[in-house]
């Protein structure tokens, strides 16, 4: 492996710092306390959820079946297997409906219960009704819909109360809550932070608040919770500890202080949300989303969260194990090629920025002579360059030096699709990538991944001017405002393609 001197080691070190955007911003104490105190594992409250409406509906559907197979006689499996899925389908609906499948639902007792017989109910009173207008009665056991009614009654309720221990428990670990803190001050924040207390205490760990006041207005004790900066330090605070949600605490009216807040906040990958306490105009129902309990509106999403990243997850491993194992002969073949040419180790590390600007170590094949490596990436590689070996330049030119980086995304550090990461010191027109280019980190909001929507597209290689840099950056943020499962499969098939049509610029 390759080892960093200790000279080079320092500067990393200050690039770390630096480079990741905190531009040697020092914080409070109280937030370097938060900062440094551990934090607890949490639970998306979406995959709990979904999880529970799968496991409901499965239950319910094994039960009907079940009593059909081991207790009556009249009907066949074609008709009842039919006839229990659709039932099962329509209960999750008006489970739904009730919004009885919510975490704040689920640590009620009477409340979910109740209203999820009543669902029952009229889910057996449709299916009996049913059975009256398609004349199917002699299809189906009377014995059986009672059983299954009761039986599913005893279920949803044991259920339910063995689903509301596991909520509560999580609740008492904080595994629920999330890590939230406010923009804003003084008596607005006071009273979103009682509203909080009051409705939102297990739905979010308040943190502390932020905001660029210094007068009377905002002090620095808020209703007991401190005020841990400017909303610039959030930036730096946010990227040194995990922020979940930003609750803006600011009127509609002061709509500059709004903007300024965003245009700020929008690099960093965490929900951000005007709390609607403050505003005089009555809106419907539907324009406000909630936390807990506080009506909300949307200003912006974490891009890829709760199923989405556990659907992005299984995509990239599923990708990476499939793709180590076909193309292990040509990893074999080129770690044999690199060794035989020159002397050295066979793979390269290099420090590069990950997921909301965390310093990652990504693996290559080695393709520059030993004696001219350049971890940091000062000096781009050109057309030519004599610091490449003569199996570099093929790798390089057809991606072959990347594909050690399957083993960053089965250790989590990196995706199959996403922006790609750079080098910290790489340069555009002797600028570094993060001052050339405003909103640069905002393509940080994702975890990086080996191939993108910009590499498809003829913007890979060098990157000598900041025109290209800026390509590849707008390439990347149509990625990330714009990603699905389809989108990730359409880039890693067009890969190939565009290793062979597109690869002028790579060197």
């Amino acid at each position: 492996m390759y080892r960093v001197d200790p000279k080079q080691a320092v500067q990393e070190h200050v690039l770390k710092q630096t480079a990741a955007g905190d531009s040697g911003r020092t914080l409070s104490a109280p937030a370097e306390a938060i900062i440094a105190a551990p934090v607890e594992r949490t639970i998306s409250g979406s995959v709990v959820s979904g999880v529970a409406q799968v496991i409901e509906s499965a239950l319910l559907a094994v039960l009907g079946y079940g009593i059909f197979l081991f207790y009556v006689d009249i009907g066949s499996p074609s008709f009842y297997v039919p006839v229990v899925l659709a039932s099962c389908l329509l209960a999750n609906i008006l489970f739904n409906a009730a919004r009885t499948h919510r975490i704040t639902a689920y640590r009620t007792i009477f409340n979910q219960t109740g209203r999820v017989l009543v669902g029952w109910t009229l889910v057996m009173t449709m299916l009996t009704v049913g059975i009256f207008f398609f004349k199917a009665a002699d299809l189906v056991s009377r014995v059986w819909v009672i059983t299954w009614f009761i039986g599913g009654a005893v279920l949803l309720v044991a259920y339910r109360m063995t689903l509301r221990a596991i909520v509560m428990r999580w609740t008492q670990q904080g595994r629920l809550r999330r890590r939230t803190v406010i923009v804003g001050g003084g008596k607005d924040a006071e009273a979103l932070i009682d509203q909080i207390r009051d409705g939102a205490s297990n739905d979010i760990e308040l943190l502390g608040l932020f905001d660029d006041r210094i007068d009377d207005r905002s002090p620095e004790t808020v209703a007991g919770y401190p005020k841990l900066g400017k909303v610039a330090d959030l930036i730096e605070f946010a990227r040194r500890t995990e922020v979940d949600l930003v609750l803006v605490s600011m009127p509609l009216s002061a709509e500059k202080r709004v903007l300024d807040m965003l245009t700020q906040l929008w690099v960093l990958p965490v929900d951000i949300r005007l709390s609607a306490h403050m505003s005089k105009l009555k809106f419907t129902h539907k324009a406000y989303s909630y936390v807990g309990d506080i009506a909300v509106f949307d200003m912006a999403d974490r891009p890829i969260s709760d199923w989405n990243l556990v659907f992005k997850w299984v995509f990239d491993k599923l990708v990476a194990v499939t793709a180590l194992i076909l193309l292990s002969p040509i990893m074999i073949i080129t770690a044999i090629a690199i060794k035989l040419e020159s002397k050295g180790p066979v793979f390269f590390m290099q420090n590069r920025h990950g997921f909301n600007n965390e310093l990652i170590k990504i693996y290559k094949f080695r393709s520059m002579r030993t004696d001219m490596l350049d971890a940091s990436a000062s000096k781009l590689v050109t057309k030519d360059d004599p610091r490449v070996t003569r199996v570099g330049k093929f790798i390089r030119k057809t991606s072959i030096d990347e594909l050690p980086q399957l083993f960053n995304v089965l250790k989590g550090e990196l995706s199959i699709v996403g922006p790609r990461p750079h080098a910290l010191q790489a340069k555009a027109d002797n600028q570094l990538y993060y001052e050339a280019v405003e909103g640069y980190f905002a393509r940080h909001r994702v975890k990086p991944g080996m191939t993108g929507w910009a590499q498809i597209n003829g913007w890979r290689g060098e990157t000598d001017t900041i025109d290209k840099i800026m390509q590849r950056v707008n390439h990347d943020l149509y990625y990330i405002e714009h990603w699905s499962l389809l989108f990730d499969f359409y880039i890693v098939m067009m890969t190939p393609v565009s290793l062979v049509s597109k690869n002028e610029n790579a060197y």
